[in-house]
């Protein structure tokens, strides 16, 4: 337990900074993909520069708050974990009443955003808070947490597809499929560099559920995205821009499935591989609006 002399000193701002995660952008950016992916192939590669301009800022918003509230369920367990015990919480740089305030804010500032969007898009956002607000808890009694995230990720598809054409279609789902699939993939090799400390305190995650066939479930998770990406590429008539960004993602997929299997990996590791998602990710979408518009 950290005693007041323990405690490092920090200044609040930067303490919010971190609490939000703004010094790690690659989670940040991890989550307006998914949006990015729906606004522009909804908007046949066109959208309203002001459109994405809100998702954009929604995402930040929406990601904020969720790290917060991560954050504050968190804040016991974060200091027994390696990887968390500097977070504010975790170290007693930050108090709970400002982390909660800051919350309150990041919310606000989504919901406001939320206002300019159309009804559907905008009740998608109401029902998406519970899911970001429970997800911390998942991991007390659900087996596989990261589902939860994985889902929480999946409105971001369907708010930004419904905020472009004002409904839901094939597509809509067939990409929801693909980011679901994708955050299990990714969250699940972010579980594996905390598997240990997992196990000590009894928490659960996708990588002890899927114990020693993890990598085998990261690399199914990755097969199954590029099928459904593939069914929307398909389905849309996508041109050859998108094909050869799905064969360069499956490919990478490949190379990390193929370093995930090896006995000897290290931690870091891991979040190479998370990180690398990110560009992956933007490669796809690049190759999206592409096959959109050429």
């Amino acid at each position: 337990m950290l005693t007041e002399f323990d405690r490092p000193t920090e200044s609040t701002l930067l303490a919010i900074v971190r609490l939000l995660r703004w010094d790690k952008p690659a989670g940040r950016l991890i989550l307006m993909i998914p949006a990015l992916w729906a606004v522009f192939l909804a908007a046949h590669g066109r959208p309203s520069a002001v459109l994405v301009g809100v998702i954009v800022l929604g995402t930040l918003a929406t990601s904020a708050a969720g790290c917060v509230i991560n954050d504050l369920w968190d804040r016991d367990i974060d200091p027994e974990v390696e990887r968390t015990r500097s977070r504010p919480l975790a170290s007693r740089a930050l108090k709970v009443q400002t982390a909660i305030g800051v919350a309150l804010i990041s919310f606000a500032c989504a919901a406001i955003l939320a206002f300019y969007l159309n009804p559907l898009s905008f009740w998608l956002c109401v029902a998406a808070v519970p899911v970001i607000i429970c997800y911390p808890l998942a991991k007390r009694f659900f087996p596989v947490p990261q589902l939860v995230l994985s889902i929480a990720w999946g409105f971001a598809v369907l708010i930004g597809w419904s905020a472009t054409v004002g409904k839901l279609e094939l597509a809509t789902w067939l990409l929801w499929g693909a980011v679901v699939l994708w955050t299990l993939g990714f969250d699940t090799v972010y579980a594996m560099s905390d598997r240990e400390d997992d196990l000590r305190l009894g928490v659960n995650s996708s990588a002890i559920f899927f114990g020693d066939n993890a990598a085998n479930a990261v690399g199914f998770f990755f097969v199954a995205t590029v099928g459904l990406l593939a069914a929307i590429g398909i389905n849309l008539h996508l041109h050859i821009g998108f094909w050869i960004a799905i064969l360069g993602a499956a490919i990478l997929w490949f190379l990390q499935y193929s370093q995930l299997r090896n006995a000897d990996i290290h931690r870091p590791v891991y979040g190479q591989i998370f990180r690398q998602n990110v560009w992956v990710g933007f490669v796809i979408l690049a190759g999206m609006i592409v096959g959109e518009i050429f």
